[in-house]
């Protein structure tokens, strides 16, 4: 998402970053190409007019302080034009209903269904509250069914009432939530191949009905521009309050994110970053800014690490580590917990300047990865508390064991040397790092 904008946009501001000073000249060279870096990110032709004359302009008319590099005066503006045109500041959830009522809507194929699903993870997971999904799309040839099985993968429950009445399945639901004590409750309403009469009425009476604390809208950001006219076409009728933008770890090139808070007026609240179930983060302009400037998402890693590491398995294995004790055991252990965080390559892209140091570039085959673990796994618990002990006939063995070559052992042992001295080298302080 917003690799190529990304790219385009910090090689531009890198050039002025060698500037002495910010002049006409060199800011008008610099805006033409963050226009045309724009403009081929799909961003809407009005937004990028005026995004880059409000940053020349403020360009232009700062006075910069001998302490302060052009550059750095000018990437700051950039930002935070950037993080105003993406909406400013995060829109959180009204989640003041008790119990709480979100209905969810869009058009046939924007990927309604599977995301209610990965909100009510999001919700239970971030606030250890307890969800209900509600089965109200009874026109979809097995879309009640999708619903139930998506519940089962998550243990969440699903209400459903077969192909009645939405609005009174709605109406029934939230008597349910009321009586079973549930805090939220995710409305799975109907969709269209494109926005009609009937589908608006429906989602009007099951307003009028159940009065949600929001009604977002899902999109697929494949759209593209139009987008901007769906979006227009469900808040004339519903007053939304939010947008989630799906597919945005696919091939699309981000510019309806851009667009979206600018020509709408309606916020992103969360956008679908990958295919699981746990693929969906909330938006946050400021930090959505600083990715797509190089800056990296420190906080979003952290948050990201906080919710799926065991902390007293982390500080266990960083003492072991200090201690020169890290065995391959602790290496399992490891493994399994950084495969809560989801796709390494995903998170790579979080550090900061991850683009100039080609992270951004890095594929990680989880083949590898399980072929890895097969051969830890493999091994006797006695072998990974002292890999010394592995030799030509039990390397053979845990090659078979795994579905692995005695090569490929040889290799993960080898590398798992280097990276105890490695840290060793750093718990004693004698590690320079490369910067």
């Amino acid at each position: 998402m917003f690799e190529i904008l990304g790219d385009r946009l910090q090689n531009a501001i890198h050039k002025i970053k060698g500037y002495g000073k910010i002049t006409e000249d060199n800011i008008s060279e610099m805006m033409r190409e963050i226009r045309l870096a724009l403009l081929e990110a799909d961003v809407n032709y009005t937004v990028v007019k005026e995004f880059t004359n409000t940053v020349k302009e403020k360009a232009l008319g700062e006075e910069v302080a001998s302490s302060i590099n052009p550059g750095d005066l000018f990437v700051k503006i950039v930002k935070d034009e950037l993080t105003e045109l993406l909406g400013g500041e995060a829109a959180p959830l009204n989640m003041n209903g008790n119990p709480a009522i979100l209905m969810l809507v869009g058009l046939q194929g924007s990927g309604k269904t599977t995301t209610i699903g990965k909100l009510a993870n999001f919700l239970r997971k971030k606030h250890a509250k307890k969800p209900l999904l509600v089965a109200c799309d009874v026109y979809r040839p097995a879309a009640i069914d999708q619903l139930i099985t998506l519940g089962k993968q998550l243990n969440i429950e699903v209400y459903e009432e077969g192909k009645k009445d939405p609005v009174e399945i709605a109406k029934n639901a939230i008597n349910y939530a009321k009586e079973n004590k549930y805090d939220y409750v995710l409305i799975d309403t109907a969709g269209r191949l494109h926005i009609d009469e009937d589908l608006m009425k429906e989602l009007q009476n099951i307003t009028e009905e159940v009065k949600p604390q929001e009604t977002l809208l899902v999109i697929d950001s494949m759209m593209g521009q139009d987008a901007i006219n769906v979006i227009t076409g469900f808040n004339d009728q519903l007053n939304l309050t939010g947008v989630i933008l799906t597919k945005l770890d696919g091939d699309t090139r981000g510019g309806v994110a851009l667009s979206v808070r600018h020509l709408t007026n309606v916020p992103i609240k969360f956008i679908g970053v990958s295919e699981k179930l746990d693929g969906l983060d909330s938006f946050d302009p400021e930090r959505m800014a600083g990715r797509i400037l190089g800056m990296g998402d420190i906080i979003s890693l952290v948050e990201k690490a906080t919710e799926s590491i065991d902390e007293k398995e982390a500080e266990k294995t960083a003492k072991r580590m200090q201690e020169g004790k890290f065995d391959l055991e602790d290496f399992l252990s490891t493994m399994k917990q950084m495969k809560k965080l989801g796709p390494l390559e995903n998170l790579l892209k979080l550090v900061p300047g991850a683009s100039k140091m080609g992270l951004n570039n890095i594929k990680i085959d989880p083949k590898q990865m399980a072929h890895i673990e097969a051969i830890v796994l493999s091994m006797t618990p006695k072998e990974r508390r002292n890999p010394d002990i592995i030799k030509a006939s039990r390397k053979t063995r845990i090659a078979q064991g795994s579905g692995t070559s005695v090569q490929e052992v040889n290799k993960l042992l080898t590398q798992f040397e280097q990276m105890k001295k490695m840290m060793k080298q750093m718990s004693n302080g004698n590690m320079k790092l490369p910067f």
